[in-house]
C-alpha cells in the first residue's frame, strides 16, 4: 500500500509576525530606556519605576496599534470585496479578460479558461473570491484577527521588556545590572530569532545571527540616543 502524501504548511504567519513586533520592540525600548538612565546616576528604583512604566504604556501602545492594523486590514478587504461585486454586475466583460489575463501567467491559454469561466460565471460568489485572491492577492481576515493581534504583540511586548529590565529588579549596582542587562538581552535576541526560524523552517542558526545583529544594532542606537539626551 502505498503511504498517503501529506503536506505540511507553516500556517501561523500573522501570529509570528504579531510576536516578531513585539518582541523585537520590548527587548530593545526597555533596554535603551534603562541603560540611558543608569548614566544619569539616578536612583535604582527610578530606573525600575521608569522601566517599569515604559514596559506598561509600550504594551498597551503596540497592543492598540496591532488592533487598529488588522481593523483596517479588514475593512480594506471588505470594502475591495464590494467593488469585486459590483464589477462582476456591471463590467462582466472586463472581468472576463482579467481572468484570462490571470491565468495566461501560468501558461493557460484563453481557450483552456472557457470552461472555468462558464463555472466562475455560474457562482458569482466564487468568481468574486476568484479575483480577490489572485488579481488582488487578499485573504479574507479572520473574525477575531484585530482582537488576536493587539493581545499577541501586547504580551510580547510586556514579556520582550521584562527581560532587560530584570537585571535591574534584583541587583543593587546600577553598572553591574547594565551589563548583564545588556548580556540578557543579546542573547534573548538570538535565542528569540533562532525559535523563530526554527518554527518558520528559515533555518534557526541563521535567524538566531540575523536577530542578533538587527536587534544589536537597533538596541545600540537606542542607547546611544538614551544616553545623549539623558
Amino acid at each position: 500500500m502505498p503511504t498517503p502524501h501529506t503536506e505540511h504548511h507553516f500556517e501561523a504567519s500573522d501570529t509570528v509576525r504579531d510576536i516578531v513586533i513585539g518582541m523585537a520592540d520590548g527587548l530593545t525600548v526597555p533596554f535603551a530606556l534603562a541603560a540611558g538612565i543608569s548614566g544619569a546616576a539616578v536612583a535604582m528604583n527610578i530606573i525600575v519605576t521608569a522601566g517599569v512604566a515604559e514596559i506598561a504604556a509600550g504594551s498597551i501602545a503596540m497592543g492598540l496599534g496591532g488592533y487598529l492594523a488588522a481593523r483596517t486590514e479588514r475593512q480594506h478587504y471588505y470594502a475591495e470585496r464590494h467593488r469585486e461585486e459590483q464589477e462582476i454586475l456591471t463590467v462582466p466583460h472586463r472581468e472576463r479578460r482579467e481572468v484570462i489575463e490571470i491565468m495566461a501567467e501560468y501558461g493557460v491559454t484563453k481557450q483552456e479558461c472557457e470552461p472555468m469561466l462558464a463555472g466562475l460565471e455560474r457562482t458569482p460568489t466564487a468568481w468574486r473570491d476568484f479575483m480577490m485572491r489572485f488579481e488582488l492577492g487578499l485573504e479574507e481576515p479572520h473574525p477575531d484577527a484585530a482582537r488576536k493581534s493587539a493581545i499577541t504583540i501586547a504580551l510580547s511586548y510586556l514579556v520582550g521588556g521584562l527581560i532587560p529590565l530584570s537585571p535591574y529588579l534584583f541587583m543593587k549596582s546600577t553598572q553591574s545590572a547594565l551589563t548583564l542587562s545588556t548580556v540578557v538581552t543579546l542573547l534573548a535576541l538570538y535565542i528569540f530569532g533562532y525559535l523563530k526560524g526554527s518554527v518558520t523552517g528559515t533555518g534557526g542558526l541563521k535567524s538566531g545571527l540575523q536577530t542578533l545583529l538587527v536587534g544589536g544594532l537597533a538596541a545600540t542606537a537606542a542607547f546611544s540616543i538614551a544616553r545623549l539626551i539623558s
